[in-house]
């Protein structure tokens, strides 16, 4: 240090940072430099903040007037930080395709798939024709409960802190009684199911309300032959039926066809996704599109959502990866060794099988550390960006070590429903801190009413009498009862803005996070709404997880001490007591 407002920077060459990330990508220096003032810092913020892109919120979310010029912290198109990421150090990005470089329009997608599945079904004689989709009916992170045909939503312990038995929401007594304080295992497959992408909200809609016609015996009444009845005789029957109708919808009916037919009703255009690709090309990094869809698909859609006009020259799409690979068999591409094949005639789709990858190619199946060995790259070296938080996410940071980043597409609405429930929760959290102090007062009576029951010491009743006390406990308990009436209902429709059935995405109860939002922390490095939401970060961002609060965290407040707050309020009791009597006593002396 050389003055106050002036540091020297001394070279380091360690390759890690004080906080484990790589330092390779990071601008080199030599010797000493002298490093701008905190005043020269602010005025070069000033002219270089306006030339980043303002980035607009989605018609699909939202109607939202956010800043998006550098980090203002909690915004829509954030990219929130969960581990910290070095985003210089990374020399390879690898992405998926569906729902996260491409944003479907989900009420349209979903209502397509839920058609289709309802015809799959109805081909079996099952009574769905007055069926319609509920997109708001289930949310990511919804659990199925194939066991007792509800949609349950649990917290990262995995408690159940709502339920839905078919289209109705459960109280919390009934939750009480079919759950109590059983934890959900997602390992226990043949009873839960995580519907953890956007493509389930589908299967979860239908299935909620086959629950409903299976319980008022209307599924049997109105179904039509070639239906079977025995194979419909439970809930977790039921869940099979929809599931294989909805894979059917995905994979053998004519949805992609749509899709392909009509790009601008399902697929969202973003002017700002091919500008953050273009970006992270110039800065170095190679680019890789790793997809389950087939190449047919893919070029198509690829070359919609990023056309010719949105590119600079004679650029295209393919321009923009160093490789393509379709038909990927995710999640098996992270896990086994499967062969290789490149499409050598893209018009025909033939191919012939390959033992490397090579720039500028499109491949068929393969493995990821066909990639390693591509861009020679260690694991932290690589970046995965996907939806689908097993698939994409968990198994490449269980298998390969990359780093990995999760899209959930649902989170612009999720942050501005936070923000617009602020004063709610404020409100709540208000509540709650009074019926604390008025429980401590409370526990702290009953205490003292013991230890005088029993002939101990008890400083608060030299003053008062037994019968004094108890009247101030009952005052006590209806004042808390009187809070209750005002917190009940602010804890049970929490979020209802958001969705009137689930409340917020990423909470369970009112102070915990969901497991969806766990299973986020875990297993996604960082995670935002779509992927152009890196573009004002810039490639070279370093990402830097918050500080994580623990229960010991919280900061205490100064309240009066409990043996005050007793007094004060069986001292206000007995004023109240011998007031009251002096009116009656002037009421009675007044009649006479």
């Amino acid at each position: 240090r050389d003055s106050a407002a002036h540091l020297r920077v001394v070279r380091d060459d360690a390759s890690v940072d004080v906080f484990g990330q790589s330092t390779w990508g990071d601008l080199d220096h030599e010797g000493q430099a002298e490093v701008l003032s905190a005043d020269e810092v602010e005025a070069l913020l000033q002219r270089v903040l306006p030339a980043f892109p303002t980035l607009p919120t989605g018609e699909s979310t939202l109607p939202l007037d956010t800043a998006t010029r550098g980090d203002r912290g909690h915004e829509p198109r954030g990219v929130y930080c969960s581990r910290t990421l070095n985003l210089r150090s990374i020399k390879c990005i690898g992405y998926d395709m569906d729902y996260t470089l491409v944003q479907y329009n989900f009420q349209e997608w979903e209502a397509a798939a839920y058609t289709y599945a309802k015809q799959a079904l109805a081909k079996l004689g099952f009574p769905v024709d007055a069926l319609e989709f509920t997109d708001d009916l289930v949310v990511r992170g919804c659990i199925v409960d194939k066991r007792l045909g509800n949609l349950v939503l649990v917290d990262r312990f995995g408690y159940v802190r709502r339920a839905m038995h078919g289209t109705r929401r459960l109280s919390r007594t009934e939750m009480h009684d079919a759950y109590g304080r059983l934890t959900v295992d997602l390992r226990q497959t043949a009873r839960w199911e995580f519907l953890n992408t956007l493509f389930s909200i589908s299967e979860g809609c239908l299935y909620a309300q086959l629950v409903d016609k299976l319980d008022d015996a209307s599924l049997f009444a109105e179904a039509r032959p070639p239906f079977t009845e025995s194979r419909c005789q439970s809930y977790e029957q039921l869940h099979n039926a929809c599931s294989r109708a909805l894979f059917h919808a995905h994979v053998n009916s004519a949805l992609k066809a749509d899709v392909l037919a009509e790009p601008d009703r399902f697929v969202c255009r973003d002017p700002s996704l091919p500008l953050t690709l273009l970006d992270q090309q110039a800065a170095g990094k190679k680019l890789v599109l790793i997809t389950n869809s087939d190449w047919v698909y893919t070029e198509a859609i690829m070359r919609h959502i990023c056309s010719a006009d949105m590119l600079p020259g004679q650029m295209t799409w393919r321009d923009l990866f160093d490789v393509v690979i379709v038909s990927a068999r995710k999640p098996a591409f992270f896990s086994e060794s499967s062969p290789l094949y490149e499409i050598v005639d893209e018009a025909s789709g033939m191919m012939l099988q390959r033992y490397e990858l090579r720039p500028g190619r499109v491949y068929c199946g393969g493995h990821a550390r066909l990639v390693e060995r591509l861009f020679e790259c260690e694991k932290d070296e690589l970046l995965y960006v996907g939806d689908h938080i097993y698939t994409d996410v968990n198994m490449v940071k269980a298998t390969m070590r990359w780093r990995t980043a999760l899209v959930v597409q649902e989170l612009e609405s999720e942050v501005a429903g936070l923000t617009a429930g602020k004063a709610s929760r404020d409100r709540l959290q208000l509540l709650l801190r009074h019926k604390d102090i008025l429980s401590n007062v409370l526990n702290h009576m009953r205490t003292e009413m013991v230890r005088y029951e029993q002939g101990r010491p008890s400083a608060l009743f030299a003053d008062h009498t037994a019968a004094e006390l108890r009247i101030a406990i009952a005052r006590v308990l209806a004042t808390m009862a009187q809070l209750d009436r005002q917190i009940t209902p602010l804890i049970e429709d929490e979020g209802a803005h958001v969705n009137r059935f689930w409340g917020y995405m990423s909470r369970a109860g009112f102070a915990d996070k969901s497991h969806l939002m766990r299973q986020i922390e875990k297993y996604a490095d960082i995670y935002m709404s779509r992927v152009s939401n890196m573009l004002k970060y810039t490639p070279y961002m370093y990402y830097r997880n918050s500080i994580q609060s623990l229960a010991h965290d919280q900061l205490t407040v100064d309240d009066p001490s409990t043996d005050d707050m007793i007094i004060a309020a069986a001292s206000e009791l007995a004023r109240e007591k011998e007031a009251v009597g002096l009116r009656a006593r002037a009421s009675s002396d007044a009649l006479a």
